[in-house]
């Protein structure tokens, strides 16, 4: 940390321009006074939106300034905190922010179960007399789609009350994993006591020490092993819950319930599954190549991630990581690319690592703002990657916003990782067309291979499992441990063949796995990295209806059903062709990348 400048020290053009927010700390309290005031306004609601279209536009009206007004206090509040943690004034608002928020949720409660006592036909008669009320139709029209599945004002008081108690396993899950964890250490690289974190693991399996990578491995699995009862029990609680909040909304089962939530059909859950089913062969052939490029007799599970092409050595400066991802990204017009330079001339980036600054990177906003990015600039190749995926959250938020009212400005988790893997993968095209060295064109396919097998097949393993752990609670079967790891062991078998040896230690990986507790989530990750793949494709093309498709795509926010938004970029998932698509491009990378290596 020593080594590590102070957040004063760090040059201006390397920091996002939080005043764009507020100008000072004073104008930000002034507007939470403002915020507490406008809560306190709320309640006159109550009771009275539901008698005329103009009652209710005007209640929609105050909830979204107000929604508005705090969201931008949070979002400043909590960057503020993230460039200097160490600011005891910044957690402090932090606080106060997180307050307004909660307060913000209990006084607009009551809008939900109001107007869900309304009939279809009085709501359509009310937007009919109301052109004001129009703006929100898709918000209301959403509400009402789940009215058969919304309970009595007491039964849904009820429910809201049980959230804490149900999250209980997800509570236990999350204690054990970010407290009490502890693992046997281990020799290290030079012999020497070496202990293992959560966050290390990663790096030890990336190593090139395959002695190191196994002790890594199996101290790992050690750990979750010696308390797989008590992890099973968390997890079956988790289950339980999803299964019970379906029962009691009047859904099928869980799936289902997870699925009507994004009116997302079944069928491009299960096709995303079978597609990758149809396609284990293509990965079978990636492990080949890792097995024949690491000159192992079996590819164990702990070698999965040791890269298979040295990282370049070369570094790259901010300068020249913002010319290279501009130039990438230029196949996405010359409105995409004026945009762009904002975020590099305009204070949307905070770029360089100092003390106390928060870990990692993300992109972030709210609508009257521009968007911003955190970094931590190393200067690697992945360094430049990060840059232009959060430059693609960046954009699509920039855009939605600047074209959306601000209740269709937020796009959904469904779509959420598309943008900034079209940016990825233009980023990766552009560098590899460029490079005269192939060593470095082999890690680009490599990174790229890499992406797909971890975000297409495993993340559509762990759905198939979470989705087959459902099916078994919902059967009347009990999720022991054994019965989960038996589960879990099936799968590693149907995705991995005979290429890999499938290490008993293996058969605990779903006990630690967060996204568990979140049902039915991982999915999107796997359809979302299908759907960028597709839509570079025609971006690339050169064929402008697709380009311009695409960027009617970063501009709809969240005005309609994400499959629908999907649909008019281009990419329909109702249907198996985008996700097999995918595969075709893996296929190509895969070939490519066997040329290069062997």
């Amino acid at each position: 940390m020593s080594n590590l400048k102070k957040r004063n020290e760090i040059e201006s053009i390397y920091k996002w321009r939080l005043e764009d927010l507020f100008e000072t700390q004073e104008a930000w309290d002034e507007s939470a006074r403002e915020a507490e005031l406008l809560l306190e306004e709320m309640p006159k609601h109550r009771g009275k939106f539901t008698k005329t279209g103009i009652a209710m536009c005007a209640c929609l009206d105050d909830m979204y300034n107000l929604s508005g007004k705090i969201t931008k206090l949070y979002v400043y509040a909590y960057m503020k905190r993230d460039e200097d943690s160490t600011n005891a004034k910044s957690q402090e608002i932090a606080g106060k922010a997180e307050r307004l928020a909660t307060k913000f949720s209990e006084a607009t409660s009551f809008f939900e179960p109001e107007l869900l006592q309304l009939t279809e036909e009085r709501v359509a008669a009310m937007k009919r007399r109301s052109l004001s009320l129009r703006g929100y139709s898709f918000i209301i029209d959403e509400i009402m789609r789940k009215k058969s599945h919304v309970l009595s004002p007491a039964e849904e008081k009820i429910l809201a009350m049980s959230a804490e108690a149900t999250s209980a396993g997800q509570d236990v899950f999350m204690m054990f994993n970010n407290a009490d964890i502890k693992f046997e250490p281990f020799p290290g690289e030079e012999g020497e006591k070496t202990e293992l974190t959560i966050g290390r693991y990663i790096k030890f399996l990336e190593s090139q020490d395959r002695n190191l990578r196994r002790r890594a491995f199996r101290s790992m699995y050690k750990a979750y092993e010696e308390h797989k009862n008590t992890l099973a029990a968390a997890y079956a609680g988790s289950v339980k819950a999803d299964a019970f909040y379906a029962r009691v909304r009047k859904y099928k089962s869980s799936f289902l319930a997870a699925m009507y939530s994004d009116n997302v059909p079944s069928k491009v859950y299960n096709g995303l599954i079978k597609s990758v089913h149809d396609h284990v062969h293509l990965l079978t052939k990636y492990l080949e190549i890792r097995q024949r490029v690491l000159s192992v007799r079996r590819v164990h599970m702990y070698d999965l991630y040791v890269p298979l092409v040295k990282m370049p050595k070369k570094t790259y400066s901010f300068e020249e990581a913002r010319e290279i991802v501009t130039e990438a990204l230029k196949p996405l017009g010359e409105d995409y690319s004026k945009n762009l330079q904002k975020a590099f001339t305009d204070g949307w980036i905070d770029v360089c690592e100092n003390q106390g600054k928060r870990t990692g990177a993300y992109s972030w906003g709210c609508y009257d703002s521009h968007p911003y990015v955190l970094l931590n600039w190393q200067g690697t190749i992945n360094d430049v990657f990060t840059l232009a995926h959060e430059l693609g959250h960046a954009m699509h938020s920039y855009y939605s916003n600047l074209t959306q009212p601000i209740q269709y400005a937020n796009y959904k988790i469904f779509v959420a990782e598309v943008a900034s893997t079209v940016n990825e993968i233009l980023l990766m095209e552009y560098m590899f067309k460029n490079s005269k060295d192939d060593v470095e064109k082999s890690f680009l396919l490599n990174h790229y291979l890499e992406e797909f097998r971890a975000t297409v097949y495993r993340q559509t393993m762990f759905a198939e499992f979470e989705k087959k752990a459902h099916k078994m609670y919902e059967k009347g079967e009990v999720l022991t441990c054994e019965a989960l790891s038996e589960l879990y062991m099936k799968l590693q078998h149907q995705y991995f063949k005979k290429v890999i040896k499938i290490d008993d230690e293996i058969a605990m990986e779903w006990a630690r796995i967060p996204h568990f507790y979140t049902a039915y989530y991982v999915y999107k990750y796997a359809t979302g990295f299908c759907s960028a793949t597709h839509l570079v494709s025609g971006i690339l093309s050169g064929d402008k209806k697709k380009k311009d498709a695409y960027l009617a795509f970063l501009k709809s926010g969240g005005s309609d059903y994400p499959m629908e938004l999907l649909k008019k970029a281009g990419v329909d998932l109702s249907v198996q062709e985008p996700i097999d698509a995918a595969f075709d491009v893996f296929e190509e990378k895969l070939n490519q990348f066997e040329v290069l290596m062997l």
